[in-house]
């Protein structure tokens, strides 16, 4: 029994120190998503406008994630989360005391970046825990910190129509200190952390075609997961007339379905294979985003997004139990640069929604262009799968693809 065996051939208090530490990071990551509503309507932004506001901190995530990814294999995972928390306290201040114009904005959301560069820190921390084959399993619970998610779409907009969006941000340090002083007493550096290295030598996984592969699976479930996170409020509320509240009611559902189903993706991925359960959850995806693009009644499109979101995450899983056995002594940098790209495709998807929203009227094309994209990558999938059979599976009888 896989959960039972994390008890005893890892670090239990590690694994959830790294599980809280992306969670409460990655609720502060959203929150502009979350909040993205109030702020529109308080600087009269435009549908492209709007998606960007979302986007940016989606976007800087992906290069903090690379930052963040270094210094956890030069430093280690616990003093980069220490670091990591530090500043993320800033925007939430900044966001709390000031936020008053469009450029202040586009900082705090810059620095709100930090946070979702958790994932390039939790990851290799709980993952250098444990062997080959619980890969899947940690990294699906640790990952399954993107749950944070819940609470930013969930009390987000109910804490901004008591108290204003300025003040959701600054209530908002409290969880994250609670977390942050957890961390420092239970968290704890794997034994099997690598010496330090050169810098070229991280820079060197950049050669590698794998390297390219895995940022491209990523960049599909991570980047369709959160980038439908931060638009989704939006969506709602222009689509189908929801208040704001409403709207993230709606949203954090499709979100928990993302949230709590990673660890299975990663579960069922140790099972049988990260390429087979990948490549249903691309059809899945392709599949469901059609039938949104048709704009059906509230329910039924809450039906599909949350399929559709439960595929998402579901591949996140899958995605993290692959790279770990292509990838060991880098995993902190490579977790950081498929991570990254994760988050540059969570900033162009909104972006993309909103633009082709403004330039065509409807959100159709938008989650239409999105099933394409889900199966394409379901096809290179089955490219590349061939060939990890072959090159991994010599020697690594444990190996999973």
């Amino acid at each position: 029994m896989k959960i039972a065996e994390l008890r005893t051939s890892g670090h239990p208090k590690t694994l959830l120190s790294s599980f809280l530490y992306f969670d409460v990071s990655f609720m502060i990551w959203v929150m502009l998503g979350a909040l993205g509503v109030y702020i529109s309507q308080d600087f009269g932004l435009s549908p492209s406008e709007q998606g960007l506001v979302v986007a940016i901190p989606i976007l800087a995530g992906s290069f903090f994630r690379i930052v963040l990814g270094i210094l956890t294999d030069r430093i280690g995972p616990k003093k980069t989360a220490t670091i990591g928390m530090s500043v993320t306290m800033l925007p939430l201040l900044w966001g709390m005391f000031a936020g008053e114009t469009l450029t202040e904005i586009y900082a705090i959301g810059i620095l709100l970046g930090v946070a979702g560069a958790s994932f390039a820190v939790a990851l290799p921390m709980a993952s250098r825990w444990y062997p080959p084959h619980l890969q899947g399993t940690a990294n699906g619970i640790a990952g399954a910190g993107n749950s944070g998610t819940l609470f930013a779409t969930l009390f987000g907009p109910r804490l901004a129509e008591a108290y204003g969006w300025h003040a959701v941000m600054g209530i908002a340090i409290i969880p994250l200190a609670i977390v942050f002083v957890f961390f420092l007493l239970m968290a704890k550096d794997a034994p099997s952390q690598p010496a330090p290295q050169p810098l070229v030598n991280y820079l060197k996984v950049f050669s590698h075609r794998d390297t390219w592969l895995f940022c491209l699976l990523y960049s599909v479930t991570f980047g369709g997961f959160v980038g439908l996170t931060s638009f989704l409020s939006i969506f709602f509320v222009d689509q189908y007339g929801l208040s704001k509240v409403q709207a993230g009611d709606f949203v954090t559902l499709c979100v928990a379905a993302g949230s709590f189903f990673r660890p299975v993706g990663g579960m069922l991925a140790d099972k049988i294979g990260g390429v087979r359960v990948l490549s249903f959850l691309f059809i899945g995806v392709c599949l469901c985003m059609i039938g949104v693009s048709q704009l059906p009644t509230i329910f039924l499109v809450t039906a599909l997004l949350f399929t559709g979101m439960m595929c998402l995450g579901m591949g996140n899983g899958a995605v993290f139990q692959l790279v770990p056995q292509r990838f060991q002594k880098e995993m902190g940098m490579v977790t950081g640069i498929v991570g990254a790209a994760g988050g540059i495709g969570g900033f162009f998807l909104p972006t993309l929604l909103g633009v082709l929203k403004e330039t065509t009227g409807t959100y159709a094309s938008g989650f239409l262009t999105f099933a394409v994209i889900a199966i394409a990558a379901f096809g290179i999938l089955s490219l590349a799968g061939l060939a990890w059979k072959k090159k991994w599976n010599v020697g690594r009888e444990a190996a999973k693809i």
